[in-house]
């Protein structure tokens, strides 16, 4: 699993003209699934996520109860060294992606995170202001 992981004021998704998924002052999460990811690896990616120090103070969304935007994106296992045209080959197909991005949501909520998501499959409008800036990237 990647994951890229951001501080943000604020951070919202559209899908056809309606907001499916908004949060204030917390963590914006780009979430890629390839083919070896499991269960495991999207537990230990929520657990992760949850205790990752990078809001203000050095403190976790655990910590402060920070509420967690999770936007699935498969481009994240995009490769472009070669040529212009990126390969998708590395991104797991979304009948295995799914449910992996389904187990990091339920995770962070079973740990009392509030948990916002965009719409799998559906053409997303991400908007968000980061905050520091701060961006970390995940790779498990």
């Amino acid at each position: 699993m990647r994951a890229v992981v951001q501080t943000v004021g604020r951070a919202q998704v559209t899908v056809d003209d309606v907001v499916v998924g908004a949060i204030d002052d917390g963590l914006l999460v780009l979430l890629g699934v390839t083919h070896s990811d499991t269960t495991q690896t999207a537990q230990t990616l929520a657990r992760k996520v949850h205790e990752l120090r990078i809001l203000d103070g050095e403190r976790s969304a655990a910590d402060l109860g920070a509420p967690i935007l999770v936007v699935s994106q498969f481009t994240l296992y995009g490769d472009a060294r070669k040529g212009r045209r990126p390969s998708w080959t590395a991104a797991a197909p979304a009948e295995v992606a799914e449910p992996l991005v389904t187990t990091v949501v339920e995770e962070l909520r079973a740990r009392g995170a509030k948990v916002e998501t965009g719409r799998f499959r559906a053409q997303m409008l991400v908007e968000s202001v980061n905050v520091g800036p701060r961006t970390i990237l995940l790779d498990l």
